[in-house]
């Protein structure tokens, strides 16, 4: 409120009630006619005119709703004086003046009964695209609307300690990134003793991704208050327990190698963007290095499918392992209010111009020209009781010395499926053919009454195994066969390989790939060698692919 001194006070000769009269009568006037006819607009022109008197007028200002402190001073004055007239009108009867006040009051009643609605519907409408944030009370776990449906059962494995590796393989705005980081944080407030260290290929880029990241879910989960983030050094303490968060580049192995915790051990770690480190060895070192003590471990790797099937990463997950889980999510799992209209608009809109780099971008599917021969190969467990349920066996041999290995497969096809399933295999170098029937005897079980159907080029080993006691028969060769039968194995639904029973050819299927020219261009054909499985697989179904129809 303005200094009382400020304000111009009315003379000694001109009373309120003389200026409320004077201004009721609106100047001279020609007759009663005239008077009735002059609006409520002319008389509060001539009073805005007039100062105001006292202070107690700006307080009835204030009384009746006005905020004097976003006006200027004049036009404050000028107010008092209308609302002075048109009060002491209202005092008398005057229905017009009555009328006046009460616009003026409720108008700024409601405009600030209004500004106050929009403001709250602004809000609101701001958290529908946000996932929610913790209340700030006690800490209670990750609450089930910060997590979308397609993670929802991996809270209960990892709280369960069911694996010990998380793998989460997913397109753009599938949330796994925000999913990973609040389980960072919430093994370090349910674990005491554990820290945790973030990896990404280019130290460089850790600070605008990851550290940002797990800003968010510090704020998300209502921790502020219990996290001390700094940038230099790169790193997040957890106030009252000294815990750690650390970020490093494996483009810096010496800044790996020395962190020294102190205290309890490093039991969380996480690979953002896997794909982008240099392989699955550089990934095993990292984590030899930092993994150590405890008895308990937490690894978390997220990254968007590359295009190639060929890339590491994309091979990795097809890999299985028992104590790894792998988790696909794409953001159609998401709900839509987090991510926004606009990503759902461009993410549709690439969908009906470019499906192609939909699926890769948006779906996480390897569809890109990679090179690869096979993109049917399946990797799973292939258990003892299904072998049990094959009611035939296709075995082939692959002879091999050193450098190229001797290989052996077994597998069974299914017509009706167009599915081949291979479940057991021998790899080995520097041994004999004595040696080798030796072992398909006593570790493969096989008989003298199982055909085996070899490489017809040693005609010398195929008789060194039938002298033996096997039935060995060489493979059917000619003009195209080498073709013909890729392209039929190419053809096939699904190969499903058993990496376990089967390593070495799981590696030379998922590996096979087309040679290419110095443009990178795929050439024509199928190249000539770590394709010694992939051989014995050809032979082994000789009677089956040469058949007309198969």
């Amino acid at each position: 409120m303005p200094n009382e001194k400020n304000l111009i006070p009315f003379t000694s000769d001109q009373s309120r009630d003389e200026a409320v009269k004077n201004g009721a009568k609106g100047g001279k006037a020609s007759g009663k006619s005239r008077r009735r006819k002059k609006s409520m607009k002319q008389v509060m022109d001539m009073l805005l005119s007039l100062p105001a008197n006292t202070p107690a007028d700006w307080e009835m200002l204030i009384d009746m709703g006005v905020n004097v402190d976003e006006i200027g001073e004049d036009l404050v004055n000028n107010l008092l004086v209308v609302n002075a007239a048109l009060l002491k009108k209202a005092k008398t009867g005057d229905v017009n003046s009555i009328k006046e006040l009460r616009n003026i009051i409720c108008d700024n009643v409601f405009e600030n009964h209004k500004i106050k609605l929009d403001n709250a519907y602004l809000d609101i409408e701001r958290k529908k695209v946000e996932p929610p944030k913790g209340d700030g009370s006690e800490y209670k776990g990750i609450p089930a609307n910060m997590v979308a449906p397609s993670f929802s059962s991996v809270l209960f494995d990892i709280e369960g300690k069911e694996h010990s590796e998380y793998v989460f393989p997913g397109g753009r705005g599938s949330t796994k990134s925000s999913f990973v980081s609040l389980n960072v944080i919430d093994l370090l407030m349910k674990n005491e003793g554990m820290h945790a260290c973030i990896f990404r290929q280019v130290a460089d880029t850790l600070r605008s991704s990851v550290y940002q990241q797990i800003l968010w879910s510090i704020s998300a989960l209502g921790l502020e208050s219990e996290f001390n983030c700094t940038v230099s050094p790169l790193e997040i303490t957890r106030v009252s327990t000294g815990q750690k968060i650390y970020f490093r580049g494996a483009d810096d192995p010496g800044k790996i190698k020395s962190i020294k915790v102190p205290f309890g051990y490093i039991g969380v770690v996480w690979f953002e963007e896997l794909d982008q480190f240099t392989g699955e060895e550089a990934v095993r070192k990292i984590e030899q290095s930092v993994i150590r003590g405890g008895d308990t471990a937490f690894k978390f790797k997220s990254f968007n499918p590359p295009k190639s099937a060929q890339n590491w990463a994309n091979k990795y997950v097809k890999i299985p392992r028992q104590d790894r889980l792998v988790i696909e999510s794409t953001y159609l799992t998401a709900p839509p209010k987090w991510l926004g209209k606009p990503f759902i608009d461009d993410a549709e809109f690439l969908k009906e111009t470019n499906p192609t780099a939909y699926e890769n971008e948006y779906m996480g599917i390897a569809n890109g020209t990679g090179g690869n021969v096979f993109d049917n190969v399946v990797i799973r467990e292939v258990t003892d009781d299904e072998i049990q349920t094959f009611d035939r066996f296709y075995r082939g041999v692959d002879w091999g010395w050193y450098p190229d290995p001797f290989a052996y497969d077994c597998m069974t096809y299914i017509p009706s499926q167009h599915k081949l399933i291979i479940f057991d295999e021998e790899h080995c170098n520097k041994t004999s053919n004595k040696e080798t029937a030796e072992l398909l005897r006593t570790k493969h079980g096989v008989t003298s009454n199982d055909l085996i159907t070899c490489d017809s080029a040693e005609q010398k080993s195929v008789g060194d195994y039938r002298a033996d006691g096997l039935m060995a028969r060489s493979a059917e060769k000619g003009p195209g066969s080498v073709v013909y039968s890729m392209k039929w194995l190419q053809s096939l639904r699904e190969i499903v390989i058993d990496n376990t029973r089967c390593p070495h050819t799981a590696q030379e299927f998922l590996d096979y790939e087309y040679e290419r020219d110095k443009d990178g261009n795929v050439i024509s054909g199928y190249p000539d060698k770590d394709n010694h499985h992939i051989d014995a697989v050809r032979y082994a179904m000789n009677r089956v692919w040469k058949r007309r129809g198969e």
